[in-house]
């Protein structure tokens, strides 16, 4: 059998398939020539259109106040909290106790900074590595001092501000507290504690003091570059307090201001009858349940409630009689005043500097406050005494100390004509709102 020739396993390619492959090799090559030149063009019209890049040289923005007492840069404000020490504020601005000490030195002002007082601002200038440039201060209402900080040396700078004192006069009624009433009508904290100071001696603002009671205050106000300042002392002041009429006026006699009422005596008693502030009368005069004991008690002085550490004030001008420790009263003190009065402070957690013997005079810290002995909780036990017995010091008729006369009393009443105009007329105007 003649079968046919088998096929071949490549094909094979006809006239038609050669002019294809062809063709094909001539578009290839027309594109690699074309394809090459056409990016060019593409990259070369992106440039042309592209701006120009330029290099500036842009200044930083400024910084903030903000940013500066974050990063310590700048003028720092401390204002004086209760307590605060100098050192305190040094630590807190991480300044080190040896420049301390070497700002001190070098100031003659020093002591307006070792007795800083709550409310004083110091201005703190710092570099911005928060190396202290300068220290700023107020010596008093019209003094600032700048100790500058040059390398190892300091310098020191005092600048006189005038001072413009400036009358007021503020008034009020008592309806929820001496220091909210008084606030509202205008006074600075520490002219409600001159106001309580000077009356303390006929007045309780502890327990006294009722809704209903007015008060009207001439006092001085301190500005400074335009700005108020501070207070400055009361000229005078009224108190209405259950149905009795108090008065003050600022005189000064012997080259000391004190104070006196209208008819020229002073209201600065020979004793105080509370010799501690801002305390809380706990308990009185008289017979009690005793708190520790409990069983009824003769309590032959009154209590006054306050925090630990609180100073007791020697009542009045004597000699101290007897420091130490005794019985129930634990730690505490008796001064000797003269014409047979005494004063006894008991329950002290502290004594002061006094030695037996030693005198005192009115107003000096003689311990502070505990609950030393027989006490439930820290209050002073203060006793008043006569010839030896006791008696209450919330009652006891206190020795009235001598008025001015003649020639003294008269320029006391030239000297205090302006006040006593003042509250008149503000006492008037009161009369008129409540009715």
């Amino acid at each position: 059998m003649n079968l046919p020739p088998p096929e071949s396993a490549t094909p094979r390619w006809t006239r038609q398939h050669w002019l294809l492959a062809g063709l094909s090799a001539l578009l290839g090559t027309a594109l690699i020539a074309i394809v090459p030149g056409f990016a060019n063009a593409i990259r070369v019209s992106a440039a042309e259109t592209r701006p120009a890049m330029l290099s500036l040289a842009l200044p930083l923005p400024p910084v903030s106040a903000a940013d500066q007492s974050r990063l310590g840069i700048g003028w720092q404000f401390v204002r004086v909290h209760s307590g605060q020490t100098l050192g305190a504020v040094f630590g807190q601005l991480g300044l080190s106790a040896t420049l301390m000490q070497r700002l001190l030195d070098a100031s003659t002002a020093k002591t307006a900074l070792i007795r800083l007082h709550e409310g004083q601002e110091l201005a703190f200038e710092l570099d911005g590595k928060g190396q202290l440039r300068t220290l700023q201060f107020d010596q008093g209402a019209e003094q600032r001092v700048s100790l500058s900080v040059e390398g190892s040396a300091i310098h020191e700078r005092i600048d006189t501000r005038p001072v413009e004192h400036r009358v007021e006069i503020a008034a009020g009624t008592i309806s929820s507290s001496l220091y909210a009433d008084g606030a509202r009508a205008g006074l600075s904290s520490g002219a409600i504690n001159d106001m309580a100071n000077i009356f303390k001696y006929d007045i309780d603002f502890v327990e006294d003091v009722r809704d209903g009671d007015t008060f009207q205050v001439v006092y001085e106000e301190l500005w400074r570059d335009g700005q108020r300042s501070g207070s400055g002392d009361i000229i005078g002041a009224t108190f209405n307090n259950r149905g009795k009429h108090y008065t003050a006026f600022r005189f000064e006699r012997g080259g000391k201001t004190e104070y006196f009422d209208e008819t020229g005596r002073p209201l600065k008693k020979a004793l105080m009858r509370i010799p501690i502030e801002f305390a809380r009368l706990s308990s009185t005069f008289g017979m009690r349940n005793h708190p520790v004991l409990g069983r009824m008690r003769m309590h032959k002085g009154v209590d006054y409630a306050a925090p630990t550490g609180t100073p007791i004030m020697a009542a009045g001008d004597g000699r101290v009689k007897f420091v130490g420790w005794k019985n129930g009263y634990g730690r505490c003190v008796e001064v000797d005043h003269g014409q047979g009065r005494s004063t006894f402070y008991g329950h002290m957690s502290a004594w002061g500097k006094e030695k037996i013997g030693q005198h005192v005079d009115q107003g000096n810290v003689i311990g502070y406050v505990g609950m030393t002995g027989l006490a439930t909780g820290p209050h002073l036990h203060y006793e008043f005494r006569v010839n030896g017995t006791q008696v209450n010091p919330l009652t006891v008729t206190m020795p009235k100390p001598e008025p001015l006369v003649g020639a003294e009393f008269l320029r006391f009443r030239a000297t205090t004509a302006p006040a006593v105009a003042k509250l008149l007329l503000a006492e008037k105007n009161i009369r008129v709102a409540v009715r």
